[in-house]
């Protein structure tokens, strides 16, 4: 039995797409012939900021010398639980080296980058946990060079708690940009002279647009566009959590998918009746933005059983996904496609997008069907390296000479050739198919 859906969206992520495609190369063109010039101009232009692009430390101490000793501790609180999940993520990592054939030794090196750009989004929200998300990850990777940067809020800099948030997680550059003009910013070294190896942190559909056609100039960290939830729920559930969280998710943006699936219709009934309340509730600005992404992009999926929720859940791919139903263990054994999970009531997405400690940077657009989120990985390369005695090319290079023929490869096969008749002049060996 198919999926039977109550609700379905009327918009795809890709509406509008070509549109944000065109702005965003357009920008790109200008800011490569324009340099600095440019990125200032459209800083003026779209974020009313003329003043310094770069952040001295005097003007982070000054901006956020105000702040509640409260506001800091959490700030505080929230980056060290995501620095220690990170630590530990870099610990599971581990260089190794191998003998896989007498005399031949093969080994793993973790190198990191040497230079990452961190973007922490602004607009309507003050998004404090983006900044520790990503920085924070790149030192605990061992980055050596850290570039952040945030666009100005309503014209007057960085908001204080966002640039608080960013100070405490120790980038060595911080920089008044944000959009288009942020990225180019990072891939073109713009202002310190140092391009980015990798750029990550998420954004607009903008920001999202000038990754993508940035990437393979610079490795980015997710394909990313709106945040995105979806929420597996049987008849255990509670309709009004549920309901909570699909609503909490919309708050992002206009753009932004609520799902549910669940095996119970009378449940799924609860929750459509509960979201629009709810969503009625919010401040305006954020019952304006749930109110049109639960409208325009949320959709309700009844399923027969357990399997065929999860079945439809990996198509979905989301990138934020809870689970609300009974034996939580199989559901962990069995959901494969998804950036972070939830499991259970008790936790929530809120918790892992601020506080708790994986990283919230996570793929959407069914990209959780092949990557994961943020992490130091991300910030690594994992290299490789071989050395060999003489002995062991015997078995190496013949069989190396004897493939590169079959190929139609000659200049491969002479190189092991030649190192055959250095090193073992007297003897014969069968280095043709």
């Amino acid at each position: 039995m198919a999926a039977h859906y109550l609700k379905k969206a009327t918009r795809t992520p890709e509406t509008g797409e070509d549109e944000t495609r065109d702005i965003v190369e357009r920008m790109l063109r200008e800011i490569r012939a324009g340099g600095e010039d440019a990125v200032r101009a459209y800083s003026a232009r779209l974020d009313q900021w003329t003043g310094e692009i770069l952040v001295t430390p005097d003007v982070v101490a000054q901006r956020t010398a105000s702040l509640p000793g409260t506001v800091k501790d959490d700030i505080r609180f929230a980056h060290d639980q995501v620095f220690r999940f990170a630590q530990r993520q870099r610990e599971s990592l581990h260089e190794f080296e191998t003998e896989l054939h007498p005399g031949l030794l093969c080994g793993q090196k973790l190198i990191p980058v040497n230079a990452a750009g961190c973007y922490v989004p602004g607009g309507r929200y003050a998004h404090i946990a983006s900044a520790y998300m990503s920085i924070a990850t790149a030192r605990a990777a061992g980055v050596p060079f850290v570039i952040a940067c945030s666009p100005s809020h309503k014209g007057g800099g960085i908001h204080p708690v966002v640039l608080y948030a960013m100070s405490v997680a120790k980038p060595d550059v911080i920089m008044t940009l944000g959009g288009v003009q942020a990225i180019a910013t990072l891939a073109y070294g713009l202002f310190t002279g140092k391009a980015a190896d990798v750029i990550a942190g998420p954004g607009n559909k903008f920001v999202a647009e000038a990754k993508r056609i940035l990437f393979g100039q610079v490795g980015i960290d997710v394909f990313a566009g709106p945040s995105e939830i979806l929420v597996i729920a049987d008849d255990s559930a509670d309709p009004l959590l549920v309901a909570s969280d699909l609503v909490g998710q919309a708050e992002h943006g206009v753009e932004s998918p609520a799902w549910l699936i669940t095996t119970s219709e009378a449940l799924a009934h609860r929750v459509m009746d509960e979201v629009p309340r709810l969503i009625a509730a919010l401040p305006a600005d954020a019952s304006a933005a749930a109110g049109a992404a639960w409208r325009d992009y949320g959709e309700v999926a009844v399923v027969p059983d357990r399997e065929a929720a999860a079945a439809l859940s990996d198509d979905y791919a989301p990138e934020h996904l809870e689970v609300h139903a009974r034996d939580l263990d199989w559901w962990l054994g069995r959901l494969s496609a998804y950036g972070s999970l939830f499991l259970g009531e008790e936790t929530t997405v809120a918790y892992g997008d601020k506080t708790s400690g994986p990283n919230h940077i996570l793929p959407t657009r069914k990209a959780a069907r092949y990557s994961g989120g943020l992490s130091v990985g991300k910030f690594m390369k994992t290299v490789t390296y071989q050395r060999m005695s003489r002995d062991a090319t015997r078995r190496i290079a013949e069989v190396t000479a004897r493939i590169s023929r079959l190929e139609g490869m000659e200049a491969h096969a002479r190189t092991a050739d030649d190192r055959l008749g250095k090193y073992f002049p007297q003897e014969r060996f069968t280095t043709k198919a």
